[in-house]
């Protein structure tokens, strides 16, 4: 019965089985490894292929995904972008238009998806018929609409992998950004009395940032604040970061002095970052008493302090080299002010004064000391920074995270 079949029938229920066969495994949501296997199989048992090479793109860089009836398996080490890209459609190839192998293959079969190149299918040792045209020639279109539901699918499976990785990803940032906002101190827990008055500004790159500052109430009469910077950004400087403010936190009392505290930070730091990064520190102790500030700058941007009555301002640069530079460090200097006046001060982080103006020119520190130099009190100034950089109104210039703290002292 099956022998009064036409040929043509036969073929034509041949194709629509192995198409079933694919779309149900596909719709199981088998793993790739079993739809190349299924794929294998249809090309080797029932269309007499010996040789299968399929590269794929992974959406960085080609890989070789099925590689069946090779000798070597080191001899389809093919470069596809020198060998493979220069064929947009199904093309007989010789023994020597593949370059990079020392295997030969017969046909090459470019699977496209959005008019890009997603994988290139290579058969070899095509088994003739002894009589008229091979079978695997006469179904090459079919091989290249199975090739093209296999690799699509294996595609969208890794698209879909990937989305879940992204997600997951996206979760764990707004967790880690949630639990770093805990550690930085919000505005209204800043001090803000007839002695000192603070104020920060808080602006991550990325979902979480590698910048920090902190205030912490040494005695009665006395508080240490600081700003910091590490070195990198996202979720690396964000953990060691987190990691610094808690080393801060224990160290920093009414006691220690401020060069043993840095002394204490930096090995610290060098413990944690391994000598893979660093962080810049600008730390300070304020006394109400004597109305005395003391400070080490450790290696970050100098501070600008204004006092108005004088209309004198200076850079805090006294201090040392940034925290986990160097396993000791060789000179701290300390630095002091004597506040006598109403004084301001500046802190902020590079991200601030890297900002790029329209001819691709950093803005550097003059555009804060116009902004200091003036009766206006500190939160002014810094809403005003804040407006003329346009921080908050989509300045595409912004590549780093941004931290300013300011402090206005009454003695």
């Amino acid at each position: 019965m099956a022998a009064n079949v036409p040929e043509r029938l036969k073929i034509s229920t041949f194709k629509l089985n192995a198409l079933l066969a694919i779309t149900q495994a596909i719709n199981e949501n088998l793993p790739k490894d079993d739809l190349l296997k299924r794929y294998e199989q249809i090309l080797k048992e029932d269309l007499n292929i010996g040789k299968i090479l399929i590269f794929k793109h992974n959406g960085v860089s080609w890989e070789c995904i099925l590689g069946s009836g090779i000798k070597d398996p080191k001899s389809y080490n093919i470069n596809v972008d020198a060998d493979l890209l220069k064929y947009s459609e199904i093309t007989f190839v010789t023994s020597t238009s593949i370059t990079s192998s020392s295997e030969s293959f017969d046909i090459v079969i470019p699977v496209y998806n959005n008019s890009k190149p997603l994988a290139y299918v290579l058969i070899g040792d095509i088994e003739e018929e002894g009589e008229g045209v091979s079978p695997t020639i006469k179904h090459l279109h079919f091989i290249q609409t199975l090739s093209s539901i296999i690799i699509v699918a294996i595609e969208n499976m890794r698209l879909f992998q990937e989305s879940l990785r992204q997600i997951a990803i996206k979760k764990e940032l707004e967790l880690a950004s949630r639990m770093q906002s805990m550690l930085i101190p919000k505005n209204d827990e800043l001090p803000k009395n007839e002695h000192i008055w603070i104020t920060s500004f808080y602006h991550p790159h990325l979902d979480v940032g590698g910048d920090y500052y902190d205030f912490i109430r040494l005695s009665e009469n006395e508080v240490g604040f600081c700003i910091a910077d590490v070195s990198g950004k996202g979720i690396s400087a964000a953990l060691l970061m987190s990691n610094f403010q808690a080393n801060l936190r224990a160290l920093f009392t009414s006691e220690i002095s401020l060069p043993t505290l840095v002394e204490k930070l930096n090995e610290r730091v060098l413990k944690s970052a391994n000598g893979e990064k660093f962080i810049t520190l600008f730390v300070a102790k304020y006394n109400y008493i004597n109305k005395e500030l003391e400070y080490i700058n450790a290696g970050h941007n100098h501070p600008i302090l204004y006092e108005t009555k004088s209309k004198n301002l200076v850079f805090l640069k006294e201090g040392c080299v940034g925290m986990g530079m160097l396993d000791e460090i060789p000179v701290i200097r300390k630095g002091y002010i004597k506040v006598e006046q109403h004084t301001k001060l500046l802190c902020y982080t590079d991200g601030l004064v890297e900002l790029m103006d329209d001819k691709e020119v950093e803005f550097g520190t003059t555009v804060l000391e116009q902004h200091i130099s003036n009766n206006s009190d500190i939160k002014s100034n810094i809403d005003a920074i804040i407006e003329d950089q346009h921080i908050l109104s989509g300045n595409k210039a912004i590549f780093d995270d941004i931290t300013i703290l300011g402090v206005e002292f009454y003695p």
